[in-house]
């Protein structure tokens, strides 16, 4: 435990800030929905903007009807990261409930930092956890097999591709498109108009930005940052060639400043026309299909590219879980009920429009008509690549801990972002991949030699 705070300090916010997938900035405070002083709980959350809408909604449609005032303290996500770790690794307790990725929870649930929730979903059967897509739940569950976090929002990854200019070419994207296959779609429909390249794939450097993508075409070339038992791998041919593979293609047919293009420069590159083709966030669909888009209606939306996997989706979600030292954890836990809920979802819906909903998590969300009236391009899409993601089996081969994109230790973003920057000097053309990963070979020792000396002898 003494240890694992003394990574996640160390780390702190920079190298710990995702620049991940889904996140956005919409200021940032604090707030409380009232309710009776003795009864109300403090919740420390990320700025994004589906729990800005939270916020707004908490006094009314939960305080209100529960009695529980709720206090927000709203950080962008480098600075809440940092806050969560530091006050979770002291149990100070001042912090009731956080918001937690599926990379902190595993970690956090080992250190005994957040508390489980099976007692409380024992008692609450309303909020109904078989209805949370399996692959969330997993990846939400601590070594013991309990819950320790529960989904606010999730998502997944898949390839978005405009269908009129595959169409004008003669393309016909596959129902499951290898990494070849598009490989060869980005060159034909390369310049198909002025200035549009033929793929976006991110390569800013960042162990949530180039890596993101990157560990899953990883996995499905056959590599794996580390054997199961602790052995880097970052030099291996199966991770060689992946890196290879992805920063050759994006070099020959990929987008203009490739090496700073992060999930953000791949959205505008898709929205104005500057690209045919990108693999990314189902979560970018939103955006993407907004009444104010210009590609809205003409794009399609495919699953991960595969090699030797039957999938290589990622798996990524903002959660809820409970502080350890919580003394009020069981309006911690209605909170979490209410906010993770159906009826939230509803609640956003009818309130502020469908288009805001925090999705991802729930499969009766995928059978509500008026969800899918609004988000009927890419919604089957997204729960498609959401349950087929496999956070315990990312692969070829056994790993010695949870993951897809990433590798659940305290050391990985540390150790990814390092090795990131290499990789984002490559597809610069200032370092060869062969280069590039003999020195995140070096690195990934380093962190594997201190978990190899732990194993019984």
């Amino acid at each position: 435990m003494a240890e694992t705070a003394r990574i996640f300090r160390r780390i702190g916010g920079a190298a710990l800030a995702a620049a991940l997938l889904s996140s956005g900035c919409a200021g940032w405070g604090g707030g409380s929905s009232g309710g009776k002083g003795g009864n109300s709980i403090t919740v420390l959350m990320v700025n994004n903007p589906q729990m800005v809408d939270l916020q707004q909604l908490t006094a009314k449609h939960f305080t209100a009807v529960t009695g529980i005032g709720v206090n927000f303290t709203v950080l962008p996500e480098n600075d809440v990261r940092d806050k969560i770790s530091q006050e979770f690794s002291s149990q100070a307790g001042q912090y009731d409930v956080a918001t937690l990725s599926n990379f902190e929870i595993p970690i956090y649930a080992r250190s005994k930092w957040i508390a489980p929730l099976d007692g409380y979903l024992a008692t609450d059967p309303g909020f109904d956890q078989a209805d949370i897509l399996k692959p969330m739940t997993q990846s939400l569950s601590g070594d013991d097999g309990k819950i320790y976090g529960e989904p606010f929002y999730g998502e997944s990854s898949f390839l978005m591709y405009r269908k009129d200019v595959l169409a004008a070419k003669g393309v016909t994207m596959p129902v499951k498109p290898t990494w070849q296959q598009v490989a060869d779609i980005a060159a034909k429909v390369d310049n198909a108009q002025p200035g549009m390249a033929g793929i976006c794939l991110r390569g800013q450097p960042g162990w949530g930005q180039v890596f993101a993508p990157l560990t899953t075409v990883v996995n499905t070339f056959g590599g794996t940052w580390f054997s199961a038992d602790w052995k880097a791998q970052v030099n291996s041919p199966e991770f060689q060639r992946a890196t290879q593979f992805y920063v050759d293609l994006v070099r020959a047919h990929g987008e203009i400043g490739a090496s700073q293009a992060g999930f953000t420069e791949c959205l505008n590159n898709l929205e104005q026309g500057n690209s045919a083709m990108w693999y990314d966030a189902t979560s970018a669909a939103g955006p993407l299909e907004a009444a104010e888009s210009p590609v809205k209606g003409k794009l399609g939306y495919a699953p991960a590219p595969v090699v030797d996997t039957p999938s290589s989706g990622w798996l990524y979600a903002w959660s809820w879980a409970i502080q350890q030292a919580s003394s009020r954890k069981g309006n911690a836990w209605k909170f979490i009920s209410w906010a993770s809920s159906k009826g939230y979802e509803e609640l956003v819906g009818s309130q502020l429009g469908w288009s805001r909903v925090p999705a991802g998590k729930r499969a009766s969300t995928y059978k509500n008509p008026a969800y899918l009236k609004q988000a009927a391009a890419f919604a089957e899409p997204t729960r498609q690549a959401i349950e087929a993601a496999d956070p315990r089996n990312a692969g070829v081969q056994p790993r010695p801990a949870i993951g897809i994109q990433f590798i659940d230790i305290p050391e990985f973003p540390d150790l990814a972002t390092q090795v990131s920057q290499d990789i984002s000097s490559a597809i610069a053309g200032k370092k060869s991949v062969a280069a590039a990963l003999a020195r995140g070979q070096q690195l990934a020792d380093g962190v594997a030699e201190r978990y190899r000396s732990r194993q019984p002898k």
